[in-house]
């Protein structure tokens, strides 16, 4: 109604106004020829024509939601066309009128036809550009972003069908995105209100398989009603729609599995922690730029004795280890660096952007003092013992050689019983030999190729020797003497670390029979590697070799060593207590360089505390370490302990420990390590013709010696060793 009410008002202006200009040029019907027609009569039609666009136009654009100058400018061609055909009729019309009226007869077919051609002209036109616009919304659509697919659809929707407002809701994951041809005033999860309360036109997102995905909603301020061809678009274009969300969710849920794969292939799956194949690449990226990143460094971290954990708790308990100790790690590291586990219980942590090589050891100090705090572990505390390398990333060379200098400091730093050491080229004598001694070790064992030299233990007063401390040797028949520093470790790693422990014991004992026999009573110390005391069967093979060689319990001394991690177990302070009980005397080696403890002193029943010859090589420059001395010799008279001294070199040393209070040492001072025969031959000759001793005595016996000032005051009688039975 409203639109036919329009029309006719439009017709009414446009022919008022065809009229007006008429009369404003006084053009008369009767008094002009058929030549002084044209002119006027299409004057008049011009600003009828104008005056239709100018009414009609804007109009048409408000209905459709267009802008007017694009109104304006659609099918601007056609309209022309139509003006001039319906032009030609009107005069056609004047002429026939004024030459005879009974030829107007022909004017309304021909009008009609022209019509019908104009309106078929106009309607094709019109649907293949409908057509058009509707494969260039589709599409837009098809992108494999979700988010940009349904922001696409509610501006492509908009335009197409000029609705005020379009809603996408999908069923999946409640998700409403919301707007208009210009912007996107809602996309969340959830259902909001639209402010829009007018016609709503609902469709449902089907594909060809007739299942859904959601729905779209076409919104309007006004009542509006679709024409058929209009409802058939809106169809093509939600299917259209179904499809690319769907493809878009498809391509999102490969492309998550991707990153999930990409993820896994670059992380460890236990810890979450980057993997080596990770750490390998991160690490030749930076170093591709390490000119304008600072300085690059590597830390390698190794934890001390996990293997013992696993065995005794179990891998699950060992897992639950490493994941504590991967959490450490990530929440101590800084900025950019990247922590990585390498696999068992190997760390890495890749420092990146360095002001100078220093602060490496700075940061790789705070991460292992992270690790120190103990774990509770089903109500039980493991302490977490570590070992760290740090190599800086060389001038050449790349990720590979930097991972292997960062290894050879570690166990550089495992050797030297220190905590961290700093990859130096002077030390590095890492080689593919350190492998072919793993595939020598069956032989070596099977053969007896090891032999155990001795290095005696003597009275610092008397010079008497006390004690003889045993060390494995490995005569190679192609390598020569293998340093204990490079086979140790490997045995270590082996699974002939009980074959070998077994044969070093088994000469160790020999050795001190033979010496019993000679006359000289000598106890033996053999160290016994920290995955002995795991073993509930160790104190039983240990006695089953005493036995066999017919020597008493307190004949062996037992040197223990890294025990830390260990000391917790209930299994270690069993074997340990059956040692103990069954007269086998204990000692704690390297006393004081971070793997003894007094905690430990606490739970471990040892005999003897052994100073490490670190302390003992620096006591004549350091007062540190004369006071880690004073108060190890102090902390063993309290205890009723022996304490002996490694690495006394010099007779001022030797007065010195003596003087400190130290009642025995052993270092080349006294001996170099040697076979047992040439032991035995030294016991005999003596020093100054005593049989037994390896020094002058620093006082005669029973005399009263007085000490230097300012180490201790008072008169002491010397007295043999109350502690070490001869």
């Amino acid at each position: 109604m409203v639109k036919a009410i329009f029309n006719i008002s439009k017709n009414m202006l446009v022919a008022a106004a065809a009229g007006t200009t008429l009369a404003l040029i006084h053009w008369e019907w009767s008094s002009t020829g058929l030549d002084q027609m044209i002119v006027p009569v299409a004057l008049a039609y011009a600003v009828a024509a104008l005056v239709d666009e100018i009414v009609a136009m804007p109009v048409i654009a408000l209905a459709t939601r267009r802008k007017i100058l694009r109104q304006f400018t659609a099918n601007w061609d056609l309209r022309l066309v139509g003006y001039a055909v319906r032009f030609v009729v009107a005069l056609l019309t004047l002429i026939l009128l004024r030459a005879d009226v009974r030829l107007l007869v022909a004017v309304p077919p021909l009008a009609l036809s022209l019509h019908l051609a104009y309106s078929t002209r106009v309607r094709s036109r019109a649907e293949r550009q409908a057509w058009q616009r509707l494969a260039h919304t589709t599409d837009a659509l098809n992108v494999v972003d979700i988010n940009a697919v349904l922001h696409t659809a509610v501006a492509q929707a908009a335009n197409l069908f000029s609705a005020d407002e379009v809603e996408v809701e999908l069923q999946a994951d409640q998700r409403t995105v919301r707007g208009n041809n210009e912007t996107i005033t809602y996309d969340g999860f959830g259902t909001q209100p639209s402010f829009i309360n007018g016609s709503v036109i609902p469709m449902e997102m089907k594909g060809y398989d007739g299942s859904a995905v959601g729905m779209l909603r076409l919104r309007f301020h006004g009542p509006v009603k679709l024409s058929e061809r209009e409802q058939y678009t809106l169809r093509t274009f939600a299917s259209a729609l179904c499809t690319a969300v769907r493809n878009a969710s498809a391509y999102a849920e490969l492309n998550r599995v991707a990153e999930e794969h990409a993820h896994a292939a670059a992380h460890d799956a236990l810890t979450g922690l980057a993997n080596r194949r990770h750490l390998l690449d991160r690490g030749a990226e930076q170093l591709g730029q390490r000119r304008s990143e600072g300085v690059i460094a590597l830390l390698l971290i190794d934890l001390n004795h996990f293997k013992e954990v696993n065995d005794t708790l179990g891998h699950a308990a060992g897992d639950r280890v490493l994941i504590q100790v991967a959490e450490r790690l990530r929440t101590a590291v800084q900025g950019d660096d990247l922590v990585a586990r390498l696999g068992g219980d190997e760390f890495a942590v890749l420092f990146h952007g360095l002001p100078a090589p220093a602060v490496a050891a700075h940061r790789a100090e705070s991460l292992l003092t992270a690790l120190h705090e103990p774990i509770e572990l089903d109500g039980m505390r493991i302490s977490v013992e570590a070992s760290g390398g740090i190599a800086v990333a060389p001038s050449t060379g790349g990720m590979t050689e930097l991972l292997r200098r960062a290894d050879v400091a570690m166990y550089q730093a495992k050797r030297a019983g220190r905590r961290i050491s700093t990859y130096a080229p002077a030390r590095d004598t890492a080689d593919l030999g350190r492998l072919a001694l793993g595939g020598d070790l069956p032989r070596a064992v099977a053969d007896h190729e090891f032999t155990v030299n001795f290095q005696p233990i003597v009275d610092l007063g008397s010079g008497e020797v006390v004690a003889a401390e045993a060390l494995a040797r490995w005569r190679h028949p192609a390598r020569g003497t293998i340093d204990p520093l490079r086979f140790l470790e490997t045995v270590e790693r082996s699974g002939l670390l009980p074959a070998f422990a077994e044969a070093v014991l088994d000469q160790s004992l020999i050795a001190a029979q033979s010496w019993r026999e000679a006359g000289f009573d000598l106890p033996v110390a053999v160290n016994v590697s920290p995955r002995s005391l795991l073993d509930a069967r160790f104190p039983g093979a240990v006695l089953a070799r005493l036995r066999a060689h017919d020597l008493p319990p307190d004949r062996l001394v037992l040197e223990l060593t890294e025990t830390l991690t260990l000391s917790q177990l209930e299994v270690v302070d069993q074997v340990l207590g059956q040692l103990r009980d069954a007269g086998i005397r204990l000692a704690l080696d390297d006393f004081g360089t971070g793997y003894s403890s007094l905690s430990m002193l606490s739970r471990i029943p040892v005999h003897e505390l052994k100073i490490d010859r670190a302390f003992v090589t620096a006591m004549e420059t350091s007062a540190e370490a004369t006071a880690v001395i004073r108060s190890t010799v102090d902390l063993g008279r309290s205890l009723n302990l022996v304490v002996v001294a490694e690495g006394v070199e010099s007779e001022p040393q030797r007065m010195a420990l003596w003087e400190l209070g130290c009642s025995a040492g052993q270092g080349h001072l006294f001996a170099r390590p040697m076979p047992a025969a040439r032991l035995l031959a030294a016991l005999h000759q003596g020093a100054g013709g005593r049989p037994g001793t390896l020094a002058p005595a620093l006082h005669d016996e029973g005399a009263v010696v007085r000490l230097s000032p300012g180490r201790r005051s008072g008169p002491r009688r010397v007295e043999r060793l109350p502690h070490l039975p001869a």
